[in-house]
């Protein structure tokens, strides 16, 4: 076999590979989702902001009322240091850094439980999205979703309005 042939034969090969490509990927159902948009629109998705703001708000009024004793100290210890007699100045200063500390530690455990419960909702809420995606793609007939990582996806594939819906008819039925 010469080099002729041999050059022919690798290109009806590829010619076939790229014909036989085109031919399968027209019967492949394809559709995109903007994760994102799913869940910043999702019901779902406010019911946990929601639920996690009611969750912390007592807590973030305690720091708060915290914070505010503390400021009311420095202005005390600010305005009156003049006149007091060094053991109470001294007395209100170690006052002012224990309540700061404590404050210090309320914040983080506060930030820590808030980050904990947070992560453990969007968790839940991306299982939830995908669930829906995957029976969705699963209904329709769908052969790939893609999600996330896309450039460019027409509104003929773009089927993350649909998915939204979906997922707001489930958490009108109670499906969180």
């Amino acid at each position: 076999m010469n080099i002729r042939n041999l050059l022919a034969m690798l290109g009806a090969t590829v010619l076939l590979v790229v014909l036989t490509g085109t031919v399968g990927a027209a019967e492949l159902k394809i559709g995109f989702v903007n994760p994102a948009q799913v869940s910043a629109q999702a019901p779902q998705a406010e019911a946990v902001r929601q639920k996690l703001e009611k969750e912390f708000a007592p807590r973030d009024r305690e720091i708060v009322a915290l914070q505010k004793d503390l400021s009311e100290l420095q202005d005390r210890l600010q305005r009156d240091a003049a006149v007091m007699s060094d053991e109470k100045r001294l007395e209100l200063q170690r006052e002012i850094i224990a309540r700061r500390r404590d404050i210090e530690r309320t914040q983080e455990a506060f930030s820590e439980d808030f980050n904990m419960r947070r992560n453990e909702a969007l968790a839940n809420l991306q299982r939830r999205i995908f669930e829906a995606v995957s029976g969705f793609a699963k209904e329709q007939g769908f052969d790939l979703i893609i999600a996330g990582g896309v450039l460019y996806a027409s509104q003929q594939v773009d089927v993350t309005q649909q998915i939204i819906e979906r997922l707001r008819e489930d958490y009108q039925q109670g499906l969180e």
